[in-house]
C-alpha cells in the first residue's frame, strides 16, 4: 500500500532522513519546513498521511494538528506526531489535538512503516468514501458530516475483551462516566459478542489465557458485522513483533501496559471520532443514493430507477423466457384538484395514492412515480391477463375511499386511467413503454378511470 507522505519539520536532517526511510518503501514524499506550508499542502490535497514534528517556531505541531482537525476539507487526513518528547502526559497533549498517532524520536523504523501503511488504508477507504458522497451530493460536506467532525468522541458503546479481572477493573474503572462497556471474560464467546451487539469501539487483550489475541482480531475483522468496527490492542511492552503484525493486519490502534488512564481515554476517543466519521460518510452516501432515485413526495423509486430496473427486468425476462408486464397509471383530471382545492391538497392526494397502488399489487411488484401525477408498475412473472386483475384491483381500490385532505378535513373522490402491455422477446424498454402507454391513452379517450390492455 503506497501512499503520498507530507514530512513536517523545522529541521532539514530530519525530513532528509524520513524521506530516504519511507522512499525505500516507495512511498512518495513531500515535506514542509513550517505549519503554514504544511497546512496549504493538505488543503490543496497534495498528502495522504502527515508526519508532524510536535517542537517547531512559530506554530508548533498541536497548532498544526489543530487546525487540520478543525477543517472539513482536511479532517479526514491522517495525522502522526513525531517528537523527541516521550511522556503520556506528552502523548495525550497530541491525541487531544486530534493526533491519530504519537512516535517518539528516535524513530522505529519498522513500527514507522507499520503505522504508515496502517493509515494509508485507512485514507484510501476514507476518500473513496467522501469522493463518492461529494459526487452524489456536490453541496459540500452534509450536516451529518459537520456533525461528525465536531463530535467529542464521548458515550462510545465499547466491548472489552480480557480474561484477567484485575485488568478489567482497572480498564472499567478508567472509562466510568465516559461510555458504555461490556466486558467479556470468556474469549471463546468474544466474536459472537461482537457479532451481537452494536459496538463502536472493541478492545482486545493480548494476553489471553489459552486463546491468541490476534486471531480473534482477525475473525472481527473477517465478520461483516464488525468489520468496519475499530479495535484497539492492548499488549505487552516487549511484545513489539505481535503489536506490528496486528497494525499489519488491520487493528487500528495499540497501548502498551502499563496503561497510563489519560492516554487510553486520548485513544479511544480518537477512535470513536474516527468511527462516527466514517459513519456518517456511509449515512451520507445512503441518503445521497436515495435522493437520486427515490422521489421525495411519494417515497416511491423515481424515474432514473425505472429506467434502469425496467431493462434489467426486460433482458431477464426475455434471457428466461417468463412474462413480464407493465402498468402505466394516470390519476384522472389531477388538475382540477390542484386548481380546485391547492398544491398541498395534490401532493395528499399523490401521497395516499402511492400507498393505494403498492396495497393493491403484489409484493414483487415495483411501483415507480413516473413524474407528476403519473405512476409505473413494473410486474415480474406476470401475463397480461393475469396483470389486468390486478390493475383492476388497483383501480377499484382507489375508487371505492374518497381521498382525505387538509389534513383530514375534507374528502374528494378520485379514479385512476390505467394501461397495461405485456413484454414480447423482442422489446426495447422505450418501445414496451410506448405500448403500456397508449393503452393509457385510450383509457383516458374512451372515458377515463377503466383498464385497457395493450392490444399488440
Amino acid at each position: 500500500m503506497t501512499a503520498r507522505v507530507l514530512v513536517v519539520d523545522d529541521l532539514l536532517p530530519n525530513i532528509k532522513l524520513l524521506e530516504a526511510r519511507l522512499s525505500a518503501e516507495y512511498f512518495d514524499v513531500l515535506s514542509a519546513m513550517n505549519g503554514p506550508d504544511a497546512l496549504a499542502a493538505c488543503i490543496e490535497g497534495r498528502c495522504d498521511i502527515v508526519l508532524l514534528d510536535v517542537m517547531m517556531p512559530g506554530m508548533d505541531g498541536l497548532e498544526v494538528c489543530r487546525r487540520l482537525k478543525g477543517n472539513p476539507a482536511t479532517a479526514h487526513i491522517p495525522v502522526v506526531m513525531v517528537t523527541a518528547l516521550d511522556q503520556p502526559a506528552d502523548r495525550v497533549r497530541g491525541l487531544d489535538a486530534g493526533a491519530d498517532d504519537f512516535l517518539t524520536k528516535p524513530l522505529d523504523e519498522v513500527a514507522l512503516l507499520a503505522r504508515v501503511r496502517s493509515l494509508a488504508r485507512l485514507k484510501t477507504t476514507m476518500d473513496e468514501l467522501r469522493s463518492r458522497c461529494m459526487t452524489l451530493a456536490s453541496l459540500g460536506p452534509s450536516p451529518k458530516l459537520a456533525e461528525a467532525i465536531s463530535d467529542e468522541g464521548q458515550n462510545g458503546r465499547i466491548l472489552l475483551i480480557d480474561d484477567r479481572v484485575n485488568s478489567a477493573t482497572w480498564l472499567e474503572g478508567a472509562l466510568r462516566g465516559r461510555h458504555a462497556l461490556t466486558i467479556e471474560h470468556d474469549p471463546s464467546k468474544a466474536c459472537d459478542r461482537a457479532g451481537a451487539g452494536d459496538f463502536e469501539l472493541i478492545i482486545v487483550s493480548m494476553n489471553l489465557a489459552g486463546h491468541d489475541g490476534l486471531r480473534i482480531c482477525a475473525q472481527l475483522r473477517s465478520m461483516e458485522h464488525t468489520r468496519q468496527t475499530p479495535i484497539l490492542m492492548i499488549a505487552e511492552m516487549d511484545d513489539r513483533p505481535r503489536i506490528l503484525r496486528g497494525l499489519d493486519m488491520g487493528v487500528n490502534d495499540y497501548l502498551a501496559r502499563p496503561l497510563d488512564r489519560n492516554e487510553l481515554i486520548a485513544r479511544v476517543r480518537t477512535q470513536l471520532r474516527r468511527k462516527r466519521y466514517a459513519d456518517a460518510l456511509r449515512m451520507t452516501l445512503t441518503d445521497s443514493i436515495q435522493a437520486a432515485l427515490v422521489d421525495s413526495l411519494t417515497g416511491l423509486y423515481n424515474r432514473r430507477y425505472l429506467e434502469t430496473y425496467l431493462a434489467s427486468m426486460l433482458e431477464s425476462a426475455s434471457t428466461r423466457g417468463n412474462p413480464l408486464s407493465l402498468m402505466v397509471l394516470d390519476i384522472d383530471h389531477f388538475k382540477v384538484i390542484n386548481d380546485t382545492w391547492g398544491h398541498d391538497a395534490g401532493d395528499e392526494v399523490l401521497r395516499a395514492f402511492a400507498q393505494r397502488v403498492k396495497q393493491g399489487v403484489r409484493e414483487a411488484d415495483l411501483v415507480c412515480r413516473l413524474g407528476g401525477e403519473e405512476f409505473v408498475v413494473i410486474m415480474p412473472e406476470a401475463e397480461q391477463r393475469f396483470a389486468a386483475s390486478i390493475a383492476e384491483r388497483v383501480r377499484q381500490e382507489v375508487e371505492l375511499e374518497p381521498f382525505l385532505i387538509e389534513g383530514g378535513a375534507k374528502q374528494i373522490n378520485v379514479t385512476v386511467s390505467i394501461g397495461l402491455a405485456e413484454a414480447h422477446g423482442d422489446a426495447s424498454p422505450d418501445a414496451f413503454f410506448r405500448r403500456a402507454d397508449k393503452a393509457l391513452y385510450r383509457s383516458k379517450h374512451e372515458g377515463r378511470n377503466r383498464v385497457t390492455l395493450d392490444a399488440a
